[in-house]
């Protein structure tokens, strides 16, 4: 009796009315597709607590939402279907997808989920294990793969790029060599390992260990919660440039010289094989009136985009050069340049708020642009007027009279570099 009641009083005290994890459900073999006729093994592995229960834990199992007789931890099965298992006082279990096919060639996938930096098997197999021949793999429609016989596709390293629609085609020899057959399409989804990092800056309570004036960063990511035990390593740069390579710690301390360029630094999360690597984009300064406002530093605004693949480069603004402007002096006997000694850029307007260097380079040359098509504008003139000339000489008195040309006129010289007036 004494017995009873302390064991009655050690399972309450506990913890066992709180929520146990839920069972994990397995398939053996494990693929999601077989043919008619044939039978899979289920597996439901659920929690069992450490204390002994007066009765043994019973398993449940559901079909869809139809609860089946068994109480067995594992049971066989030839139904297609969605199948759970659930452990008493656990919730229910993920669910496996059973499909049943009747065609002669099958693509099976396996029935647990494929994270990024894991390989992706698939297998073509023909009906009861018949040889498959001139076997093609296809992704999205596009072939991927051949072999000669029956084998599986394997993607050492799964990406996101990998989700997809699979097929399969072959010939097989029923006795003899059919004609090409394809399987139907299976949906394959990659799952995301960790989501990309993002570069923060610490407050002043969480950065108690920092240096006395550095500032500490950490590169914040989330794990799949499948994947949550999965160790990462974290790297830092600013711009192309290492500054701590890779290691457990998400946190780094910038050194008080460095604090005025926060905003050219960026992480990198990564798991201990470099499987996966995902880069955070650029460290993004917290808004006004915080400690670290970006308009109390002299760090130029980075733009916020992740860095690609490729390395990266920290290019300066270009640097706005100004250019002699040329005038030009009408004269009554001859068109011409003149440029002034001073050489100093013509003025734009004034501006309510400071120009950024491109806007200054633009306005530097605008005069010079326009003072260009006027003397082109010139030119063209004299040279039409040299072209009539040559052409027509009877035509030259008639135009000289005329008040929108001078009274003289040129002729190039292949002797001298000047022009002389043409007697009539």
């Amino acid at each position: 009796m004494w017995a009873l009641t302390a064991l009655l009083l050690l399972v309450s005290s506990s913890g066992q009315a709180a929520t146990l994890e839920k069972p994990i459900l397995s398939l053996h073999p494990p693929w999601t597709t077989i043919f008619k006729g044939e039978r899979v093994t289920l597996k439901c592995d659920g929690y069992h607590p450490l204390l002994l229960e007066l009765r043994p834990i019973s398993t449940l199992w559901y079909l869809g939402h139809l609860l089946l007789p068994s109480h067995k931890k594992s049971i066989e099965v030839q139904t297609p279907g969605v199948y759970r298992c659930q452990t008493r006082g656990a919730p229910v279990s993920d669910p496996i997808h059973l499909s049943v096919s009747n065609d002669w060639l099958i693509l099976q996938v396996p029935y647990t989920p494929v994270f990024e930096g894991e390989p992706l098997v698939l297998r073509c197999r023909g009906w009861y294990d018949k040889v498959v021949y001139k076997l093609h793999y296809y992704h999205d429609g596009q072939a991927v793969r051949y072999f000669h016989s029956s084998a599986n596709y394997t993607v050492l390293q799964a990406r996101a790029s990998d989700s997809g629609r699979y097929q399969c085609s072959g010939t097989m020899r029923i006795p003899v060599e059919s004609a090409p057959m394809f399987s139907a399409k299976v949906a394959v989804t990659v799952q995301e390992l960790f989501r990309a990092p993002v570069l923060r800056v610490m407050g002043p309570p969480e950065a108690r260990g920092a240096a006395l004036g550095g500032v500490v960063l950490r590169c914040d990511t989330h794990l799949h919660p499948q994947k949550r035990d999965t160790p990462l390593q974290f790297a830092f740069y600013k711009y192309s440039r290492v500054v701590r390579r890779f290691d457990w710690g998400a946190e780094y301390t910038v050194p008080e010289p460095e604090v005025e360029e926060l905003e050219s630094y960026w992480c990198e999360a990564a798991t201990a094989t470099r499987s996966v690597r995902k880069r955070s984009p650029w460290l993004q300064l917290p808004g006004p009136g915080s400690p670290l406002d970006p308009a109390s530093t002299t760090a130029p605004r980075a733009a916020a985009l992740a860095p690609g693949n490729k390395p990266l480069f920290f290019r300066k603004p270009p640097v706005s050069r100004s250019v002699p402007s040329v005038t030009s002096v009408p004269s009554t006997t001859s068109t011409g340049l003149q440029f002034p000694a001073s050489g100093a850029p013509t003025a734009g307007p004034p501006a309510c708020a400071p120009p950024t260097p491109l806007e200054q380079s633009a306005g530097a040359l605008k005069p010079d642009v326009d003072l260009l098509l006027r003397e082109m504008q010139l030119l063209k003139g004299i040279l039409s007027r040299v072209v009539l000339e040559l052409k027509e000489p009877q035509a030259l008195p008639e135009l000289r009279g005329t008040p929108e040309t001078p009274t003289s006129h040129f002729a190039v010289s292949l002797g001298t570099p000047e022009t002389t007036p043409v007697e009539s």
